[in-house]
């Protein structure tokens, strides 16, 4: 596979994971009525929220890390 492949496959996976991690995040997988637990200090489905979005940070940045910036000599912006 390519550099280019590759670097198109982590970056897919990247926003693929972000957008499992988002859904995650939302507690609607608790019951109205289950009892409270305590992890870390939060309630646990703070918890929960609290590292899907440290994960989405952590792939975000691994995801803009894939994006080629072209370097060009002139700034297009620049008066001439």
């Amino acid at each position: 596979m390519k550099q280019g492949g590759r670097r198109r496959t982590v970056y897919s996976g990247c926003l693929a994971a972000i957008a499992g991690l988002y859904i995650l995040s939302v507690p609607w997988y608790r019951d109205l009525d289950e009892p409270l637990e305590i992890w870390l200090g939060f309630p646990n489905w703070v918890t929960v929220a609290l590292l899907c979005y440290v994960g989405v940070a952590i792939l975000n940045s691994i995801a803009w890390s894939m994006v080629e910036i072209p370097e060009d000599d002139e700034d297009p912006e620049a008066p001439q």
